[in-house]
């Protein structure tokens, strides 16, 4: 085996073990904050915060994009809870574009790197492109193609006979004190995915909130668990083919393709950017290198935008909540900034 081929392989495992601990511990971290967050706000509040009845809503979720520091893969956890939330569709599709491209630790680099000006322009075409396609895109229904177990809608399963099953998001309370003379403890049934709790049978008030306390956030550990144990098989897939990528393809093949003086450049940019799954920590520094091997600006934004706006892993994780035609369209308002960005970045710089 040749040097080159084994440092090959030894950068693809070693990208591979860096993605997937990094990725797994932020899943699981943001999934466990996004279930905090459903259990003590109201979801009818964040239906008012991010409604797409107005533009404030799309608006909120652009603000919420920026300051919440995610790759577009943990992106993926928010959005769910938005989703199950139901958020307005237009302001949560907002936010699953401006998350990872407007985020502070991308403008931070983008100032270092490019100046206030590039940096200023490549925000406003972010984000005008986000909130507009979040807009066409509720207009469109795409919100039918929201697969039914993302929202829920599976038939509940209620705690015995014909009683009600409360959300899973909700806290259960016993309404009544039980009692039973002739025995020391009873149980109180707590509907959903908490199992039956022996409470005292004074039913102390201190005793049973610390039941239901404990319930909860078990009960939230349980559901992130749940939903990380679902999209593990995407993930790793993920993982897999953007380490390869990482791995195999040399950056001088890329600027070879990307270069000022190839007319497809930007488009080839963007293509390359999405299954080169880098984190925005290092997109932006390795475009300027490839910027001064000879890419030109335009292709230098697209696969700024085409990387960090997208990626193998959040496009597999995304297939895993939305129809095909969702996937497509994701893809397709991707490329269309990232390219928009580069001819744009081409004529003014």
């Amino acid at each position: 085996m040749s040097d080159q081929l084994l440092t090959m392989l030894e950068d693809t495992l070693g990208m591979f073990i860096f993605l997937g601990v990094e990725l797994t511990t932020l899943f699981l971290l943001i999934s466990f904050i996004v279930g905090v967050i459903q259990e003590f706000m109201p979801a009818d509040k964040i239906q008012r915060i991010l409604s797409s009845k107005s533009g404030k809503g799309y608006l909120s979720a652009a603000i919420l994009g920026g300051v919440t520091p995610f790759c577009s893969c943990s992106t993926i956890p928010m959005l769910t809870g938005l989703l199950k939330a139901r958020a307005g569709f237009g302001p949560t599709i907002t936010f699953l574009f401006t998350s990872p491209l407007l985020n502070p630790i991308i403008i931070g680099l983008f100032l270092a790197t490019f100046g206030l000006q590039v940096t200023l322009s490549y925000a406003l075409i972010a984000l005008t492109v986000s909130i507009s396609a979040g807009y066409l895109l509720e207009r469109f229904n795409f919100a039918q193609h929201i697969r039914p177990e993302i929202l829920g809608d599976n038939p509940p399963t209620g705690c015995s006979g014909n009683s009600q099953t409360k959300p899973q998001n909700m806290t259960a309370f016993p309404t009544t004190c039980p009692t039973n003379s002739n025995a020391e403890k009873t149980e109180a049934t707590i509907c959903g995915s908490v199992e039956a709790t022996s409470l005292p049978n004074s039913c102390a008030g201190a005793a049973s909130l610390k039941i239901v306390t404990e319930n909860r956030w078990n009960r939230i550990w349980q559901e992130t668990w749940s939903q990380f144990t679902k999209v593990l098989p995407y993930l790793l897939l993920g993982i897999a083919i953007g380490a390869f990528t990482y791995g195999f393809i040399p950056a001088d093949l890329i600027a070879t393709y990307t270069g000022s003086d190839n007319p497809l450049a930007i488009p080839v940019a963007a293509i390359i950017g999405v299954p080169l799954y880098i984190r925005a920590e290092a997109v932006i520094p390795l475009s300027a290198a490839l910027a001064a091997k000879g890419m030109g600006m335009g292709a230098v934004m697209a696969l700024i935008i085409g990387s960090a706006g997208a990626s193998l892993t959040e496009v597999i994780l995304l297939r895993s909540m939305f129809k095909t035609p969702m996937i497509i369209a994701f893809l397709t308002v991707i490329f269309s900034m990232a390219m928009l960005a580069g001819y744009l970045f081409n004529l003014f710089f």
